[in-house]
């Protein structure tokens, strides 16, 4: 929303890893149709984006892969990104799309995720929680948690001196009202 952005050693990374997705290309390995940097809409949903890579199926089924750096695990934000792709994807070719893979670049691993109607609704919600955030121009607080240690924006969010300052507000608000 505010249009910051600094790089640190994790999104560098996960730069390097997108450059093999983000140029537009075309290829065919075995009976899969594989695309890259395949642009993506949900008019439905009001969602627009890009598909790292879609496989498409030898019978004509989308298979949406999203690059992710670091060795394999499960974020749900990932799974949440991937749904919402095979929802746009969905739309757009009017054909189902029942599951995707996160590509876990350090570990050269796929993780198959299911898109169900839970992961549906979570693309659903969050876009609306997004949307609604947006149009209120008003950030959330800092969340200065085990996330923040290894997060590019750190600096310039600086969640632990923001915790401090909540800190020393509860502190005053103690002092003059003590029965709370």
């Amino acid at each position: 929303m505010e249009g910051e952005f600094t790089n640190n050693i994790h999104t560098a990374r996960g730069n390097a890893e997108h450059e093999k997705v983000d140029g537009i290309h075309h290829e065919t390995s075995g009976d899969r149709r594989i695309e890259t940097a395949l642009p993506v809409w949900c008019d439905h949903a009001g969602l627009v984006g890009k598909c790292d890579v879609v496989e498409f199926l030898s019978d004509g089924t989308p298979y949406p892969i999203e690059y992710k750096h670091g060795p394999k695990r499960k974020w749900l934000n990932d799974d949440i990104q991937l749904a919402a792709q095979a929802m746009c994807l969905e739309e757009m070719l009017n054909r189902p799309v029942p599951k995707g893979a996160i590509f876990h670049a350090t570990s050269h691993r796929r993780r198959e995720v299911a898109i169900t109607p839970e992961l549906r609704k979570l693309v659903e919600e969050t876009a609306v929680a997004i949307r609604a955030m947006l149009a209120s121009g008003t950030l959330p607080p800092p969340v200065n948690d085990a996330r923040c240690r290894e997060c590019s924006l750190k600096e310039i969010c600086q969640p632990e001196a923001l915790a401090g300052r909540a800190k020393q507000q509860q502190q005053r608000l103690s002092l003059f009202n003590p029965e709370e």
